[in-house]
């Protein structure tokens, strides 16, 4: 579309400046030819007084070198006989051919006539005696032409600007009419994409910024209903984990037989539908930009903290844990959006009670540093023997997230996305309690890069981990509230 703009409008202008420049070059030429006959109908009016007094040869032809014409040898007079028995008389040179001189005279009127070299400008004047002569002025080709090519030049010139002119303002014209459609066609495949953090700027002509702002609108209503989706899939995890978890463990407690065994089973199918159910809501999610919940989105981790660990508190009042909250006293707001996590902390909470005996003790620390937030989920627990094999089935994978047998990986999974989509991670250690402590690292500036930095320190210092490291890491992570942990 920008091309064929440029092609029309270079059309129309060229046609524009054709009829307006040709006319006027013509006129031009005109004016030059009518400019040199009025000088010389002017330089032969000059002879016109001589040839009234007298014809006589001496005179005449003093008169006529007298005049610039004449002194250039541009000026003829061509007097007639006078007197019976006289001869003609001509001084100067003649260019016209004597039929031209001959009608001039007879007719009385001036006529211009072609001669080699230019043009010759016969006019005819009355003698004293009563006869006519014809004053002849040659007027070279030079001077008929004298500055029409220059006049030529400045029209082709002035022509050519307007051209030029014309096709960039055409094409800026294009340039702002093709770029916004070009943004807002990019930005639908994008959306198709799964990238929802897409949006046009509402730029260009009025019908196109009425388009960004309908596909603005549009990926907005898309955004939303997908965070009303994972909100739903969000609830029924907290609707759910909690009762299966009191189920499980009542589960537990029933004895042998074939009764007790099909309860367990049934549970722990129900348990397994459940995670399935959660996963597949999770994986079918589209990437969006700017992190899990889209542009712009954040929580306050400390009311989400506090919050879940009240929703918490009554299973664990029922089985004899002690509880442990630290750190939630102000806020601090992190890139993640609240049923994200309020998702992982239920995950976490959930593998306490799932994989400790009851009356296990377990503490929830939220720690703030210039550009990270940490979250430390700890308990008294027996501990996991191996963090690493427990981090692999958490990628997705098909065992547990605690080691245990049986366990789907659902629920590291769901944490480990909320920490690498801020640019942070995940680990997994020995805590202060005697259990398993799993530390999220929530960047609150950081990216793909930052996350890239992180890991290269962590992967450098992997080969001195241990149950006595991850113990002395614990301690430091338990430090002074503003400091940020050594990894």
């Amino acid at each position: 579309m920008r091309w064929a703009l440029v092609k029309v409008c270079l059309a129309v202008t060229a046609m524009v400046v054709i009829a307006f420049a040709v006319p006027l070059g013509l006129v031009i030429r005109e004016m030059a030819r009518d400019r040199a006959f009025s000088d010389a109908e002017r330089q032969a009016a000059t002879i016109g007084p001589t040839l009234t007094i007298t014809t006589d040869r001496e005179e005449l032809t003093k008169a006529v070198l007298s005049t610039e014409p004449g002194g250039r040898g541009r000026l003829a007079v061509h007097v007639p006989v006078t007197e019976p028995g006289g001869s003609p008389l001509e001084i100067g040179t003649r260019r016209a051919t004597r039929e031209d001189l001959e009608t001039v005279r007879t007719s009385g009127r001036a006529s211009i006539a072609e001669v080699p070299g230019g043009s010759a400008l016969l006019q005819p004047t009355a003698l004293g005696s009563g006869g006519i002569a014809v004053v002849e002025v040659f007027v070279p080709e030079g001077e008929v032409s004298n500055g029409v090519g220059t006049a030529w030049l400045v029209l082709a010139g002035v022509g050519a600007a307007l051209i030029v002119g014309s096709v960039a303002v055409a094409d800026r014209l294009g340039v702002r009419m093709v770029e916004p459609a070009q943004r807002l066609a990019g930005a639908a495949q994008d959306l198709g994409e799964g990238r929802l953090g897409t949006r046009v700027p509402e730029e260009g002509p009025t019908e196109l910024r009425s388009a960004a702002v309908a596909f603005n609108s549009m990926a907005d209503q898309v955004v939303q209903l997908l965070a009303n989706e994972r909100e739903l899939a969000a609830d029924l995890s907290h609707r759910l984990r909690t009762p299966l978890t009191v189920l499980r463990l009542n589960a537990a407690s029933l004895g042998e037989g074939p009764a007790a065994e099909q309860t367990r089973a049934a549970v722990e199918q129900l348990e397994h539908e459940v995670d399935t159910i959660i996963r597949t809501a999770r994986e079918q999610r589209p990437q969006t930009q700017g992190g899990p919940a889209g542009a712009g989105a954040g929580c306050d981790v400390s009311e989400v903290v506090r919050e879940r660990m009240v929703f918490w508190s009554a299973l664990a009042e029922d089985e004899g844990r002690t509880v442990r909250l630290a750190g939630v006293d102000r806020t601090v707001r992190i890139p993640v959006a609240r049923p994200e996590l309020a998702a992982a902390l239920d995950a976490l909470l959930g593998n306490v009670f799932r994989h400790t005996p009851e009356g296990t003790a377990f503490a929830v620390d939220v720690h703030h540093s210039g550009d990270a937030v940490l979250v430390l989920v700890s308990d008294a627990g027996p501990g996991i023997p191996d963090p690493e094999s427990a981090l692999a089935r958490g990628a997705s994978g098909p065992h547990g997230a605690t080691g245990a047998v049986g366990s789907t990986g659902l629920g590291l999974d769901i944490v480990r996305r909320v920490a690498e989509s801020t640019g942070g991670d995940l680990r997994i250690g020995r805590s202060v309690l005697g259990g398993t402590e799993v530390r999220i690292w929530i960047g609150l500036d950081g990216g793909p890069g930052e996350r890239a930095r992180r890991g290269h320190r962590v992967g450098r210092r992997s080969g001195r981990r241990g149950p006595r490291g991850a113990k002395a890491r614990s301690a430091e992570f338990r430090g002074a509230p503003g400091s940020r942990p050594n990894l």
